[in-house]
C-alpha cells in the first residue's frame, strides 16, 4: 500500500490543458482560427502556421500579426465508491485550469516567386492546473491504509494539493517558393521549448502528529526541433494544401527541488527507537517509482508528427469556405512510461469553416471541430486525461483601413465525459469507477497589419 500511495504522489504531472488540436499540440495560434477553424488553405498571415506554401498567393510585401487569446477550462474527476470502508464513497474533485493571456505572432515578407515568414507561439499544452482537495489516487488509498491501522476519517485531518503547469514554446521559420502558376511548395522548421513543473503534497495528521507527509517540487525543460513541409496548389477559386509536421523529440531533465516521503512507523518493534520512516530510507522502500522523478532524470514529451490536408473554394467573391483533416500520429510520439502505447489510434480531426464578406469592412465567419483522441482505459490517469470533444468557433473581422484589420472571436469545446471502472480501486478491495469531465472556453482578439 505504501508503495501504491508514493507512487501515486510521484506520477504528479503537468496537465495539459491544450486549447485545440492533438494531445501534446495546439492548432490555434491566429483569431482567424478560433473564428472559422479550418484554415489549412489560407493564404492570408496566418499561412505562415497553417499553410506556408499558401503564402505564395498572398500579399505581395510585409505583413505582421499580432494576436492574444484568453482560455478558461475546467478539468473534474467524479469517483464513486460503493461499500468504501463501510459507506459509499462519492466526490467530485474539482481542477481549475487557467493561463494568462496567451500571445502569438505571425511575419511573412513576399516578393515574386519567394516568400519567408514566421511565427512565434505556444504551440503545446499551454496553461496551469490546480486541485485544491488533491485528486482520489491520493486520498482514496491512503484512508483505506489508515483504516487498516484502525484510525477511521474522524480521527484525522486531511488535506492535498495538486498544481502542475505545462508550456511548450515554439518558433517556426519558413520558405516558400512559387514552383508555376499553379503549384507552390514550403520548407520550414519549428524549435520547441518545453517548461513545466509538477508540485503537490498529501498530509494526514492526528492530534498535530502527522501519520504520513508527501512532498514533491519537480521542474521539467528540454528542447526539441521539428522540420515541416507543405505544398499548395491554386486555381482561380479552388485551393488544395497539405503539410507535414515531423515528430519533434522532447526530452527532458528533471531540476528536483523537494522529493520526501514521512510516514508514521507502525511497526511495533522498531516504532519506539525510529517513530518514523522518512529521508532516504522512506524512499528506498518506493524503488524505480523514486528514480523517474530524481534530480537529473529524464522524461519524454514528445509532440506528434501532423498530417494536415485542406480545401479551400471561393463561392463567390464574399463567400469562401473550406475542410480540413489532420492526423497525430501520438501512438509513435514517446511519453513517460511508454503510455502511448495504450491508445486504441492516434488523434483524428475534422475541420469544416465558412467565412463572409458583409461588404469591404465587415467580415463574418463560424466553424465546427471534431477531435478523437482514440482514448483508452489505461491511459486515463488522474493527473493526465483528455476528452473526445466538439468545439464551435464564430467571430469577425473589421478592415479598419488598406493596412489593418482587427480580429475578434470566440470559441467552446463540448466535451464528452469519460468513466472508466476499476474492479481494486487505487489498489484497495473496492470496485470503483471515476468519470473524466472538462469545459473549455476561449475569447481572442487579434490585428492584422500590411506593410
Amino acid at each position: 500500500m505504501r508503495k501504491l500511495l508514493f507512487s501515486a504522489l510521484l506520477s504528479l504531472a503537468a496537465v495539459s490543458m491544450s486549447h485545440a488540436g492533438g494531445l501534446m499540440t495546439n492548432t490555434n495560434y491566429h483569431i482567424a482560427f478560433d473564428r472559422m477553424f479550418a484554415r489549412g488553405a489560407t493564404t492570408e498571415i496566418d499561412a505562415a502556421y497553417s499553410n506556408p506554401a499558401g503564402l505564395a498567393w498572398g500579399h505581395e510585401g510585409f505583413q505582421l500579426s499580432l494576436n492574444f487569446q484568453k482560455p478558461w477550462q475546467h478539468r473534474d474527476i467524479e469517483t464513486s465508491i460503493p461499500g468504501y470502508l463501510g459507506s459509499n464513497f462519492e466526490k467530485k474533485y474539482n481542477g481549475v485550469a487557467s493561463a494568462p493571456i496567451v500571445p502569438a505572432l505571425f511575419a511573412a515578407y513576399k516578393k515574386d516567386m519567394w516568400a519567408f515568414s514566421a511565427m512565434i507561439g505556444i504551440v503545446g499544452s499551454g496553461g496551469f492546473v490546480k486541485y485544491d482537495e488533491g485528486i482520489p489516487m491520493f486520498e482514496v488509498p491512503i484512508r483505506a491504509m489508515l483504516a487498516q491501522s484502525g484510525i477511521t476519517p474522524d480521527k484525522y485531518d486531511y488535506s492535498a494539493n495538486m498544481k502542475g503547469k505545462q508550456y511548450i514554446y515554439g518558433g517556426q521559420f519558413n520558405i516558400t517558393r512559387k514552383i508555376n502558376d499553379n503549384f507552390s511548395a514550403a520548407v520550414g522548421i519549428r524549435a520547441n521549448y518545453y517548461d513545466g513543473y509538477s508540485r503537490g503534497f498529501v498530509n494526514a495528521n492526528m492530534g498535530g502528529a502527522d501519520l504520513i507527509d508527501l512532498q514533491l517540487d519537480c521542474i521539467q525543460r528540454g528542447w526539441g526541433f521539428a522540420p515541416i513541409f507543405s505544398f499548395d496548389y491554386h486555381d482561380d477559386r479552388l485551393t488544395i494544401s497539405a503539410r507535414y509536421e515531423f515528430r519533434t523529440k522532447l526530452a527532458t531533465d528533471n531540476d528536483t527541488r523537494t522529493l520526501t516521503a514521512r510516514i508514521k512507523n507502525a511497526d511495533p518493534a522498531t516504532a519506539t527507537v525510529m517513530p518514523y520512516i522518512e529521508g532516504d530510507l522512506a524512499l528506498q522502500q518506493f524503488g524505480d517509482k523514486v528514480a523517474a522523478y530524481k534530480d537529473g532524470a529524464e522524461t519524454r514529451y514528445d509532440m506528434p508528427s501532423l498530417l494536415a490536408v485542406a480545401v479551400g473554394y471561393e463561392f463567390t467573391p464574399r463567400l469562401r469556405a473550406a475542410l480540413e483533416y489532420h492526423f497525430f500520429d501520438d501512438k509513435h510520439a514517446k511519453m513517460a512510461n511508454d503510455r502511448q502505447k495504450t491508445l486504441k489510434h492516434g488523434t483524428h480531426e475534422i475541420l469544416a469553416g465558412i467565412e463572409y464578406d458583409i461588404n469591404e469592412k465587415f467580415t463574418v465567419s463560424c466553424g465546427g471541430q471534431r477531435t478523437d483522441y482514440g482514448l483508452s482505459d489505461e491511459y486515463q490517469q488522474n493527473t493526465s486525461f483528455a476528452c473526445d470533444s466538439y468545439s464551435l468557433g464564430l467571430g469577425g473581422a473589421w478592415n479598419i483601413n488598406q493596412k489593418m484589420r482587427l480580429n475578434v472571436s470566440y470559441f467552446c469545446s463540448l466535451y464528452s465525459d469519460y468513466t472508466k471502472q476499476q474492479d481494486k480501486y487505487m489498489g484497495t478491495p473496492y470496485t470503483g469507477t471515476e468519470t473524466y469531465s472538462r469545459t473549455n472556453h476561449v475569447i481572442g482578439i487579434g490585428l492584422d497589419y500590411k506593410f
